[in-house]
């Protein structure tokens, strides 16, 4: 089996002390669709008015939160995929 890339785009939007990430898995895999797969994760991050302003630390935070929903929505993926495909092959 030849070697895969799967790519991961993250999407950061800032609005005053809001940020909004969202984390875009695109497989490649096509899964006799035609059509290539995407799984997507969303994250947020507030900055409190008592913290110095320093839009970094939101984009970081949203970020990493976009990508562990991300991590838990592949993780249903699969899990669904097991449920559907495990078993002995039928003839």
């Amino acid at each position: 089996m030849p070697d895969k890339q799967w790519n991961v785009q993250i999407y950061i939007t800032e609005d005053g002390d809001d940020t909004r990430a969202r984390a875009v898995l695109t497989t490649g895999d096509t899964g006799g669709t035609g059509e290539t797969d995407t799984v997507t994760g969303r994250g947020t991050a507030r900055r409190s008015p008592l913290d110095r302003p320093v839009p970094e630390i939101g984009d970081e935070l949203a970020a990493s939160r976009a990508l562990e929903d991300l991590a838990i929505r592949l993780h249903d993926v699969a899990a669904d995929d097991i449920v559907q495909l495990s078993g002995p092959v039928r003839a």
